[in-house]
């Protein structure tokens, strides 16, 4: 059966939150032969705590700057164009398109001389100030009830979607889908790059966390605490981080715990250690193995395989309590048979927008 969406679609930038214009509806054609496995309806109601008509939001934030790579930031018009939101309307979701959040400043500042805390975080004023504008539109969309999609980037735009969430459902549980534990500070970062610095900032494991250049604001966010986050596919993480994630009581699943328990008894256990609350799915492509996932610049090897880094996504949604989630760290610019000789990026993409249907509801039967 044919589904018949009408879809609002909606710009935003810097300073204001998504505004609505409607377009057209269109008929979205998704018959059974076109979406053999994917397309299938859950058992279990979607996010049974939102409200009907069920809607996901989708915000692109196009931003490589957490990281030294060019790239990411093609990624949410990327996952657009080769059909994400298609994706999204055969579930049965009503969709509100968000555009992409950007902001004026351009520069690139390092704050070098007069910088007042510890430490190093390379352009911080640009990628707090970014996230401070795309927190504001997280945080409007999830106050209409809607389930926020985040399209990254990098994972550095993570510390403005969580700091959105956080101020609209300040009890949710966070599970951090990634082979980094993204919980660096500016004193502990050996790099600097902020996409590894996420959870440090939201945690507030830093001396003085607003006086990083572009952090002002975040003072005004909840913390989040040890018991609202859990790791799964833990396997890159830096020694300061280790002293990090144990201070702060989060649970840490990594690949040694998959290969010991299985994925099914890891997810349950992070799903108990998060307790009945909301959720944010927060999934970072290189979670998965370079062999299935080689478009994203911070490969390791070892890590979720196709169904694996599926089922997370299955199982996490089959709670019911899914509410936001990001997608981050694809980069569509590197391509995959020059870097381990397997086919081309389309590999990752794919990977990426199956992974944000099983999110969404997608289910093999």
């Amino acid at each position: 059966n044919n589904n018949i969406i009408n879809n609002n679609f909606t710009v935003s930038n810097a300073n204001m939150a998504c505004k609505a214009v409607r377009l057209p509806s269109f008929v979205a054609k998704l018959s059974r032969s076109q979406h053999v496995i994917q397309v299938s309806k859950r058992r279990l109601t979607k996010a049974a705590f939102l409200p009907e008509p069920k809607t996901v939001s989708v915000v692109g934030a196009p931003v490589s700057r957490g990281q030294p790579l060019e790239g990411p930031d093609k990624a949410p018009d990327t996952l657009r164009q080769k059909g994400l939101l298609d994706v999204i309307a055969s579930e049965g979701w009503r969709l509100r398109e968000c555009g992409n959040v950007t902001i004026s400043n351009s520069r690139s500042v390092q704050h070098a001389q007069e910088k007042s805390f510890k430490g190093h975080a390379k352009d911080s004023e640009f990628i707090g100030s970014y996230c401070k504008a795309l927190s504001d539109v997280v945080k409007a969309e999830a106050e209409q009830e809607n389930f926020v999609l985040t399209l990254g980037g990098d994972h550095s735009i993570s510390i403005g979607t969580l700091a959105g969430i956080l101020q609209t459902r300040p009890n949710v549980g966070v599970l951090w889908i990634d082979a980094h534990a993204d919980i660096n500070t500016p004193e502990t970062s050996p790099s600097g790059n902020m996409h590894g610095m996420v959870l440090g900032f939201i945690a507030n494991l830093m001396e003085n966390r607003s006086a990083v250049p572009g952090f002002d604001w975040i003072n005004d966010i909840p913390i989040l605490s040890g018991g609202q986050l859990a790791y799964i596919g833990l396997r890159d993480v830096d020694k300061g981080e280790r002293s990090l994630v144990r201070q702060l009581g989060a649970a840490a699943y990594t690949m040694h715990d998959v290969d010991k328990f299985g994925i099914g008894k890891v997810v349950e256990m992070a799903l108990d250690h998060l307790g009945d609350r909301p959720l944010h799915l927060s999934y970072d492509i290189d979670a998965c193995d370079p062999g299935i996932a080689p478009a994203t610049g911070t490969m390791v090897r070892g890590g979720l395989t196709y169904r694996e880094a599926h089922f997370v996504a299955e199982e996490i949604a089959a709670t019911g309590r899914l509410s936001s989630a990001d997608l981050v760290e694809v980069n569509p610019t590197l391509m995959d048979g020059d870097r381990l000789g397997v086919p081309s990026q389309e590999d990752t993409v794919g990977l990426a927008m199956g992974i944000a249907g099983s999110m969404l509801g997608t289910t093999i039967l």
